[in-house]
C-alpha cells in the first residue's frame, strides 16, 4: 500500500486535488475546473489516488463527489518522517 502513496503522492497534480480536497468535498467536475488537463486524465489522476485509498469517491446522483481520506495521508506522512528520522516540531531528541 505504501508504495502506491507514494506514488500518488508523487505527481503534481494529484498533490494538488488533495490541496483542493482538503479544504471541501468537491465533485469531479468542481475539481476539474481547477486544471487545464482533459477529463480523461484527470479521471486517471482520480483513479490512481483511489487506488493509493488517498481520497474516496461516493456517487450521488450523476456526480461523483470525492472527499480527502486523511487518514492514509497522515500515515504517509509519519512514515516518511520516520525513514528520515524527521522528528515533529517541538519534540525533544
Amino acid at each position: 500500500m505504501a508504495v502506491k502513496v507514494y506514488k500518488a503522492l508523487a505527481d503534481p497534480t494529484r498533490r494538488k486535488i488533495l490541496q483542493l480536497l482538503r479544504q471541501k468535498e468537491m465533485s469531479a467536475g468542481e475539481l476539474a475546473d481547477h486544471f487545464e488537463s482533459t477529463k480523461p486524465t484527470l479521471s486517471r489522476h482520480f483513479s490512481i489516488l483511489r487506488e493509493a485509498d488517498l481520497i474516496q469517491g461516493n456517487k450521488q446522483g450523476t456526480y461523483i463527489i470525492y472527499r480527502l481520506n486523511v487518514t492514509v495521508l497522515e500515515e504517509a506522512m509519519w512514515g516518511m518522517m520516520d525513514m528520515f528520522n524527521v522528528k515533529p516540531r517541538g519534540e525533544n531528541e
